[in-house]
């Protein structure tokens, strides 16, 4: 392949949260692509011309490119131009550490072997540890096509780095970086991704610098707010309002702290750091303790929570209402979701646990009952605002606070 052009094919591996948007977004783009996973119901789904995840706009931008032909959802995976893995990079399960679990990456790049031919492109976008895209994925596609890397094939990492909730703005407006060990398969990523990233700059580096920077920003990210939720516990420990102290603090022109809030949930902030400290197990100490902090927190939460209802209910058999699941506000993602652990972990004690979760249409999330939200309100003796969803703000706060409850995220003021 010499150019990029409206007639490169291009697969992408994936139609998960980023998969699935960055498919629909270079269809927009008036490429043909193909959407491949090997979930046969999700696949069945996008068929319908439905999406199976909540993101804004998405559903109706997915329609008209699936309407057009331009987008194919398929469980098949064929020959292409351009192969993209989006696929995700969990956990090890079984493990005492939290190590990189790079199966799906395996799996994808041994699909896209059988079908790879000469001067094809594949990029990874998953988030991975260092040294993946040449060590992992490169090697993995060789040995399955019998193809070499950099000469008969080229690779590149472009990690996503996007928000959910604001993905399809995102997509268009953050810079990318791309990271290659060839010249060639820079120029060609960067202009396939010059034609979503029209608001954004795209920046070239090497693989492994580009896998770093994704790593990086998150854990970055990751110790900020762990600092504002050790500061959320000193200050429980001195009797003071901690979100009062931020806010006071952060008038100093140089200081912006963070709000402290439940922990740290989703598939990068809460997972990410721990690639780096996989890798570095003895060096990146501050990485580890800010990870445990934040993993810490829905725990801390949950100890607060027990004496609470001890002190105030002594010893009645009471329901306790979770007032939201997902990661964070306005998604429907329960991926790492400090606000599911604490639900998991009351009811774990006995507690009769029910949640409402509004963005999640699901009757029951893990065991746990997802009810409307008046309707958790009536049927709970104690209240945790868990997550602060905008169905939560408007016109519900006096009727929150009319049960006893936790506030984990500074709304109730």
């Amino acid at each position: 392949m010499d150019t990029i052009n409206r007639s490169t094919k291009i697969s992408i591996i994936g139609m998960g949260y980023i998969g699935l948007p960055t498919a629909t977004m270079f269809a927009a783009a008036s490429y043909n692509v193909k959407g491949f996973d090997v979930n046969k119901r999700v696949i069945d789904t996008l068929k319908r011309g439905k999406i199976h995840i909540v993101e804004p706009d998405l559903q109706g931008l997915f329609k008209s490119v699936l309407d057009s032909g331009n987008l194919i959802p398929t469980d098949t995976l064929e020959e292409s131009d351009v192969f993209i893995i989006c696929v995700p990079t969990p956990f090890k399960e079984d493990h005492e550490e939290k190590f990189a679990d790079l199966s799906y990456v395996e799996s994808a790049s041994r699909e896209v072997g059988k079908v790879l031919k000469r001067g094809d492109l594949v990029i990874l976008e998953s988030t991975v540890p260092p040294r993946t895209t040449d060590d992992i994925m490169g090697k993995t596609l060789e040995e399955e096509s019998g193809l070499k890397i950099n000469e008969d094939f080229l690779v590149a990492h472009c990690p996503e780095r996007v928000l959910p909730g604001k993905i399809l703005h995102e997509l268009r407006n953050n810079d990318r970086i791309i990271g290659v060990s060839n010249k060639k398969a820079g120029e060609l990523a960067k202009e396939l991704y010059s034609s979503i990233v029209t608001g954004g700059n795209i920046y070239l580096t090497d693989t492994i610098t580009a896998e770093m920077c994704k790593l990086v920003e998150n854990t970055f990210r990751d110790i900020n707010i762990a600092f504002a939720n050790e500061l959320s516990m000193i200050c429980d420990e001195l009797g003071i309002d901690v979100w009062e102290l931020v806010q006071l603090a952060n008038k100093h022109p140089r200081v912006n702290i963070l709000s402290p809030g439940a922990g740290v949930g989703g598939h990068c902030l809460a997972v990410d750091p721990w690639f780096i400290v996989e890798k570095f197990p003895k060096t990146a100490r501050l990485i580890r303790t800010a990870r445990e902090t934040n993993d810490y927190k829905p725990k801390w939460i949950v100890k607060k929570v027990v004496e609470d209802i001890q002190k105030t209910f002594l010893g009645k058999k009471i329901t306790v209402g979770v007032l939201g699941l997902a990661y964070k506000s306005n998604i429907d993602d329960l991926r790492e979701s400090p606000a599911l652990e604490i639900a998991k972990e009351l009811k774990k004690l006995g507690y009769n646990v029910i949640a409402c979760e509004p963005n999640s249409e699901q009757s029951e999330i893990n065991s746990i009952a997802n009810l409307k939200l008046d309707e958790l309100i009536d049927h709970s003796d104690y209240l945790v605002y868990a997550v602060p969803h905008n169905q939560f703000k408007d016109g519900y706060k006096d009727r929150i606070k009319q049960k006893p409850f936790f506030d984990a995220v500074g709304e109730m003021k």
